[in-house]
């Protein structure tokens, strides 16, 4: 396997194409949006069809595991009040996704492709025939 599964993770972890290693993700200054395919290598980033949602779900959970629950939970214990829990739990649920866009990308397709690793094009002369009947 040319592009092994660390080396997968650690690209995604800091924002580069998975196949090539490039940061090619984004394109420049649009902080909303992903590439559609890496302009080096040629690799889709967006799969097709139904893909957004693995980010939309990292993303999710990110915000309400990491953020949403700790605020009422610290309500709960008494640490905050209700009014300042409700405001920040709110407040995080609506702005904490924002910030966690390229993050929730990367962390996807580190994801994805670490447990699919023949679906990168350095990896695909890997592939093992299967034998006919």
């Amino acid at each position: 396997m040319k592009v092994e599964r660390v080396r997968i993770v650690l690209r995604g972890l800091t924002g580069r194409c998975p196949n090539c290693g490039r940061h090619t993700l984004f394109p420049p200054g649009l902080h909303f949006r992903i590439n559609r395919e890496c302009p080096a290598c040629g690799l889709r980033f967006d799969r097709g069809d139904g893909f957004f949602l693995g980010p939309f779900v990292v993303n999710y959970t990110l915000t309400v595991f990491g953020f949403v629950v700790p605020c009422l939970v610290a309500y709960a214990v008494g640490r905050i009040g209700g009014k300042v829990a409700l405001g920040l739990a709110g407040g995080g649920a609506a702005l904490l996704p924002l910030f966690l866009y390229r993050l929730s990308w990367r962390w996807w397709l580190a994801g994805y492709f670490a447990l699919l690793p023949d679906r990168l094009p350095a990896n695909e002369g890997d592939r093992r025939e299967e034998p006919e009947d």
